[in-house]
């Protein structure tokens, strides 16, 4: 079930009114994570809703040193979700320290920052919402590596709930690969930049999740999976690439 509109501060009785920002890569790129992040908040009991408006948190122009051109993108997705109600829920760890940490400092002194720093306080990255929450009876099968994407590990400090919620999947064995805290090479503009050195370490992540045989990898943000899926891809591996939430929603019943 995708995230659908709804009244601002309405919700269904008794569910907990949820605003997922799906991120302007999971909207252009994997719009099939997205709905698969709103379907697993809707199992656990939420009332899940989009943002009317957001597009971008600004993060690319940001990490590249423009910050004026970072605020008149973010600006617009910052309105739209102060108009909301519930934690704002991000399956996206980099798009969810931009909002949460550096919104912050982005729009200091600007007319928006009280509005930036109120929205930052609901921002929540999706594995840690959902670790907190009662879901359903899980059933997958296969072996699991985890990939730790780095902004949610270094700026979020997510590492156990992606871990929990795996654990919790009746029939998936999970497998700690070698490298999992390390960066895989994407970066963003990093990959453009230095192809070279991203594509090795891309490969020399990719070689520990040979060596641990498992059936998928999976991670909590689109652009670590885009990275690492495309160079599976085009070495021929059979490991396929997952979000958490994708994951998780073939486990529901």
């Amino acid at each position: 079930m995708a995230a659908t509109d709804r009244p601002d501060g309405e919700a269904s009785a008794g569910r907990l009114p949820v605003t997922l920002f799906g991120t302007c890569l999971g909207d252009l790129m994997t719009p099939d994570t997205v709905a698969d992040a709103s379907r697993v908040l809707t199992a656990c009991g939420c009332d899940v809703a989009a943002p009317r408006g957001a597009t971008c948190c600004g993060q690319p122009a940001f990490n590249s040193g423009f910050d004026d051109a970072a605020r008149r993108v973010a600006r617009r997705t910052l309105r739209a979700l102060a108009r909301t109600a519930g934690p704002v829920v991000v399956p996206s760890g980099s798009c969810g320290a931009m909002m949460r940490l550096h919104w912050r400092e982005l729009f200091r002194g600007d007319r928006d920052e009280a509005a930036a720093r109120a929205v930052s306080a609901r921002v929540v990255e999706w594995s840690a919402f959902v670790a907190e929450r009662e879901l359903p009876p899980l059933a997958w099968s296969g072996r699991v590596g985890y990939h730790d994407a780095c902004h949610g590990l270094r700026e979020l400090r997510v590492r156990d709930a992606p871990r929990t919620l795996l654990a919790a999947v009746a029939g998936l064995e999970l497998v700690e690969i070698g490298s999992a805290e390390r960066c895989c090479g994407f970066g963003g503009s990093f990959a453009v930049r230095y192809p070279d050195v991203s594509v090795a370490m891309a490969d020399s992540k990719l070689a520990d999740v040979a060596a641990a045989a498992v059936d998928v990898l999976v991670s909590g943000d689109g652009g670590c999976l885009l990275h690492l899926g495309g160079r599976l891809s085009r070495t021929g591996s059979p490991v396929r690439t997952l979000h958490l939430a994708s994951l998780l929603a073939e486990a529901l019943p």
